[in-house]
């Protein structure tokens, strides 16, 4: 695998869940999708450190992020990974600004006034925020919300961007709009990306290849034709059937 990708292999237990996860993104986003339960947030959580992993290692653009048997397990300040939440984390009491220049400033602590404002301005126009600067997270649509996080997830120049639901918090109207644009934005990102969604049109529409995880296993995988041709298990064929345009949001 190139040195510009993210690789895992973990092992870890969550509750009464054995979660056991392989995964590799060179091109493109990968999408994780699963039924509720499946240990698709948790598996996130171990790649960024906030939870334990048994046994594994995490590789992200040739830097060693955790190796168990090396005894390295870097601390999640420490993995340069992006991450974008489900309910987006965005600071109330901080305007779209402030929000970049936080995650500008950690990554970047010296870089002086002039090149951070610069810098925030960059990220502001290329996600169609430039008339946002001064609003508060709180007058922002879900949408805007959504493209402020992820501004803010890659200004701190991650190795890796991790999203979790990034349109479950939308509406049916403004998610099918945001859809659309994030499919777009992810392919261009030379950046490896992993989504998590439950959601078959999101899964359908965002992911360059798909990994089925069920009761923290992998199911199946492969791009959405291979799921769709041969689907492993009964949860993958009602995904499929769920997808089809005539019944899509």
């Amino acid at each position: 695998m190139s040195g510009e990708g993210l690789r895992a292999q973990i092992r870890g237990q969550i509750g009464a869940l054995a979660l056991e996860v392989q995964i590799e993104v060179v091109s493109g986003p990968l999408v994780i999708v699963g039924p509720n339960g499946a240990g698709k947030t948790s598996f996130l959580s171990m790649l960024l450190g906030i939870l334990p992993v048994q046994a594994g290692r995490i590789e992200a653009r040739g830097a060693v992020l955790l190796d168990t048997a090396a005894g390295v397990d870097l601390p999640v300040e420490s993995r340069a990974l992006g991450y974008v939440p489900q309910d987006y984390a965005l600071f109330p009491h901080q305007d779209v600004r402030g929000n970049l220049a936080f995650a500008l400033e950690c990554a970047q602590p010296r870089i002086p006034a002039a090149a951070r404002k610069a810098k925030v301005d960059a990220a502001l126009k290329e996600m169609g925020l430039e008339g946002f600067a001064d609003r508060r997270p709180t007058t922002l649509s879900g949408g805007e919300k959504q493209r402020v996080a992820l501004a803010r997830a890659l200004g701190c120049q991650p190795r890796a961007l991790l999203l979790d639901e990034p349109l479950a918090a939308l509406d049916v109207h403004a998610r099918a709009e945001v859809r659309g644009f994030l499919a777009r934005y992810l392919r261009e990102l030379d950046l490896p990306t992993v989504v998590v969604t439950h959601d078959p049109a999101d899964a359908r529409a965002l992911g360059s290849r798909i990994v089925v995880l069920e009761t923290g296993r992998v199911t199946q995988q492969g791009t959405w034709q291979d799921l769709a041709r041969a689907p492993a298990s009964a949860f993958v064929k009602e995904l499929v059937a769920a997808s089809d345009p005539r019944t899509a949001d």
